[in-house]
């Protein structure tokens, strides 16, 4: 089982992982809204 020091580490990778994910995929529906407004007009 991994020390106490590898699974603090592992959390952070993976919150950092989430945050990067979550903002990434607002970015990419803001973008696609835009491309689509830009084409209907």
């Amino acid at each position: 089982m991994a020390s106490g020091m590898d699974m603090k580490s592992a959390n952070q990778t993976y919150e950092g992982f989430i945050g990067f994910m979550k903002w990434g995929t607002i970015a990419s529906l803001v973008v696609g809204a835009i491309v689509v407004l830009l084409i209907s007009s």
